[in-house]
């Protein structure tokens, strides 16, 4: 449940990182003068930059986030073994995006071979009843749960990690993510290998949803799984958190408008997964939601340690997002009935006077029948001595899980008030879920900026071209090994064996890694050079954007 780490946020993060380093090809310009790369200089640095990725960095096709320059460690939320591949954004499927947009910028069958190993990666990790987890380790399944009993069950911090479930999660755009790369690859050539894992896909997010409409973390249920730390299982749950309905919603629409189907199963599972949104705002005086629900009540339920049985105010506000697109989608102003209220009670709950500082606009935990703020901690110095709680004291915060957040309710207010004001026939008229089915392409290109379904039928380019130089700087930084050297802010211990049950010396109180037991990866003083996906993604981006303006 990383609240940072997804295509979306790699794409909305700003600027892409500085390289460090690197030889300069012959044809590269200095961006105080000279001529800028022509079209085949820069196709050139793409290819001589995917050859690097594919060749030397992929594993079976597929990727992890970051890798030291000589292999001997890589990471993805956590350090991955060497015969890992990341799931999670901006791992393997991501990656494959980017490969899909070079070749629709190109035409260069280099970008469209990479793109189709990058998917057959996924493929061969996927779960047989469709979805896939955060990870994939080509070495088999004894391999990949021995990682869960070390590295992950040791990173305390990172919940999602400490226990081997077997099965598929929506967690972190994983999933979608993945599933729109396949049905980008099959709509490419139409290739019939690439159709009965996409339709597993499908399927897979159509048996996970509940009848109600929600759809909860992990799927297939695993019976007598149990939870962690004293707590029940919350995978099971209807949940919010990092938009696990609003990116089902928008890969099934991807299906039904670019696969030409008029599946009504596709658009009952869209109807119902919209529906839900409204089954679950609470009634008065709290109309609000928590980051997930009870299946039966829907009524808020607690997460993982670090997110207790509350409502949650950026959720509530992600939602009212999510109810204005609905709107949009259908013209139903069953979607903004209630919106108001949800406005007004974020409003009542914004931080008290005394804690206001920037970016902490809103508490995010409000207790549910009170109205009370509730705050993250944790005691002792890792995963086996050491737990999360949650209390009214707003000092000794954990900074690796914001207690606060920070809302525009006043810009949400302003997007209601002009939803309203819409016609509800324009909108109709316009919109991808009521037009007939294949009347709308996917987007040419999904890595350039965060796009939706809104961008159906367009290029899906940036509102504004690149700097001037930016090839060139960038011909120039790739160095002689074909990557762009960055530098690595984040790190991890490496697993060294058990936690053990006596509490370390120092403190961990409000840091971002324990003991050095703690496998949480932390922010380091001492930046090395790596190899970033993230980098790579922003970069080959950037290139097309030069070479389409």
């Amino acid at each position: 449940m990383s609240p940072t780490l997804s295509r979306r946020a790699v794409l909305a993060s700003g600027a892409a990182l500085m390289a460090v380093g690197g030889a300069a090809p012959a044809f590269a310009q200095s961006s105080h003068g000279g001529a800028a790369p022509d079209r085949a200089a820069i196709l050139a640095t793409m290819k001589r930059a995917t050859a690097f990725m594919t060749d030397e960095v992929a594993v079976g096709g597929g990727y992890v986030w970051n890798v030291l320059p000589d292999f001997s460690r890589r990471w993805g939320e956590l350090e991955a073994s060497p015969t890992m591949i990341w799931v999670q954004p901006p791992g393997t499927a991501t990656v494959g995006h980017v490969y899909l947009d070079a070749y629709h910028a190109t035409g260069d069958e280099q970008f469209y071979n990479a793109a189709k190993a990058a998917a057959d990666a996924l493929i061969a990790g996927q779960h047989p009843r469709g979805g896939w987890n955060y990870v994939i380790d080509t070495a088999g399944e004894e391999s990949l749960k021995h990682w869960y009993e070390t590295i992950g069950g040791n990173a305390w911090r990172l919940e999602e990690f400490q226990h081997y479930y077997g099965n598929a999660t929506f967690d972190d755009a994983g999933t979608a993510e993945a599933s729109q790369l396949l049905l980008r690859v099959y709509l490419e050539k139409r290739e019939r290998k690439y159709r009965a894992p996409l339709d597993k896909a499908i399927q897979f997010v159509l048996d996970a949803q509940y009848p109600n409409g929600g759809w909860p973390q992990r799927f297939p249920f695993v019976e007598g799984a149990g939870g962690l730390h004293g707590n029940p299982d919350y995978t099971p749950y209807i949940t919010f958190n990092d938009d696990v309905a609003g990116e089902n919603i928008e890969f099934l629409l991807y299906c039904h408008q670019a696969l030409g189907s008029n599946d009504r199963r596709l658009v009952d599972a869209i109807q119902r997964g919209m529906d839900i949104f409204i089954a679950t705002q609470q009634p008065m005086p709290q109309p609000a939601w928590g980051l997930q629900h009870y299946p039966d009540t829907l009524k808020p339920a607690q997460a993982r340690t670090i997110e207790p049985r509350a409502f949650a105010t950026h959720t509530t506000a992600t939602n009212i997002r999510s109810m204005i697109g609905f709107y949009k989608l259908t013209g139903d102003r069953k979607y903004l009935a209630r919106l108001p209220e949800a406005l007004d009670w974020l409003d009542q709950v914004k931080t008290p006077q005394n804690l206001i500082a920037p970016g902490r606009t809103h508490p995010t935990f409000i207790l549910e029948g009170s109205n009370t703020p509730v705050y993250i901690h944790r005691r002792g110095s890792n995963i086996r001595n050491g737990r999360y709680y949650a209390d009214e004291n707003p000092t000794n915060l954990v900074i690796h899980y914001g207690s606060f957040r920070n809302l525009d309710t006043a810009a949400l207010r302003a997007e209601l008030e002009a939803a309203t004001a819409m016609d509800p026939a324009a909108l109709i008229a316009a919109s991808p879920l009521k037009v007939r089915a294949g009347t709308l392409n996917l987007p040419k290109y999904f890595t350039l900026r965060d796009v939706s379904i809104w961008d159906m039928s367009t290029d899906g380019r940036r509102p504004r071209p690149v700097a001037a130089g930016r090839a060139a700087e960038l011909a120039a930084s790739l160095n002689a090994r074909g990557y762009w050297p960055t530098p690595m802010t984040t790190t991890s211990n490496p697993y060294i064996g058990p936690s053990p049950e006596a509490v370390t010396g120092g403190e961990y109180q409000t840091t971002r890694v324990g003991d050095l037991w703690d496998t949480s990866p932390y922010n380091t003083d001492f930046p090395v050079e790596a190899i970033s996906t993230e980098t790579f993604i922003r970069n080959i981006g950037d290139l097309i954007e030069a070479m389409a303006s």
